[in-house]
């Protein structure tokens, strides 16, 4: 399976910015798809993932502001982000593996990352 993150770009604090990560190889439906980031000189973190049992999972303070949907039909999962902080500045990642868990190590097919920076 083949991901591809797209969408980042410069946004200032308050902002909203829709995320996308298109799968190809594999239908959307096989693989649990997560989304992950990494902020400058820290570690990779969960954000949010699409279990394949159906249900949404979503890492340690990152439900409220960020929301996955998902276009079946375009094997296309989104990541709604809200509010945009200076802090949510960071690599944004879409993976996938067979797990329900938002927890990188997880994960064996990482696609190319999109540079997400807000600032004023």
């Amino acid at each position: 399976v083949q991901l591809q993150a797209s969408g980042g770009g410069l946004v200032q604090p308050g902002d909203s910015l829709r995320l996308s990560c298109t799968i190809s190889g594999k239908s959307l439906n096989s693989h649990t798809i997560g989304w992950f980031r990494q902020p400058p000189d820290k570690q990779r973190e969960g954000i949010s993932c699409f279990g394949n049992d159906g249900n949404t999972y979503y890492g340690d303070s990152m439900k409220g502001r960020f929301t996955m949907s998902r276009d079946s039909a375009k094997d296309t999962v989104y990541l709604q982000m809200n509010s945009l902080k200076p802090e949510d500045t960071a690599v944004y990642f879409c993976a996938a593996t067979f797990r329900n868990t938002v927890t990188p190590s997880a994960y064996s097919f990482w696609g190319q990352e999109t540079l997400v920076t807000v600032s004023s």
